[in-house]
C-alpha cells in the first residue's frame, strides 16, 4: 500500500486518502467501533464483504458504507493507481485482520 495522505485524525475520526498499486488489496478485517465510508477517487475499486458475501465496484464519485464488525477489503481492479477517500468513525481504531 502505498503511503495514505492523513486529512485529519483524532481519537474518533480518521479521514485519509488512500492509494493502491496495480493489483493491490487489503488484508480481510474488521473494525471493532468503527463504520468505513469509502469514496472513489480514481479507479475502479472494489469493497467486497463477507455475512453476506457482498462486491460493491465503484468507479470515481461511487461510494459505500462498511458497518462496525463486517469482515471487508478493497481491491484495486484499475490498471493503474487507485486512490479513496477513507472516512472512519466514531470510535477508536482498530484493524482486526482475519484469515483469507
Amino acid at each position: 500500500m502505498i503511503v495514505p495522505e492523513i486529512l485529519v485524525e483524532t481519537k474518533d475520526v480518521r479521514v485519509r486518502i488512500m492509494s493502491m498499486a496495480v493489483g493491490e488489496a487489503t488484508a480481510w478485517h474488521h473494525h471493532t467501533a468503527v463504520t468505513d465510508r469509502m469514496v472513489c477517487l480514481e479507479g475502479p475499486i472494489a469493497v467486497e464483504c463477507r455475512d453476506p458475501e457482498a462486491r460493491y465496484e465503484l468507479h470515481a464519485g461511487g461510494y459505500c458504507t462498511v458497518p462496525v464488525a463486517r469482515v471487508h477489503r478493497v481491491v484495486n481492479l484499475s490498471g493503474g493507481i487507485a486512490r479513496y477517500l477513507l472516512v472512519q468513525g466514531v470510535g477508536r481504531y482498530d484493524f482486526n485482520q482475519v484469515e483469507s
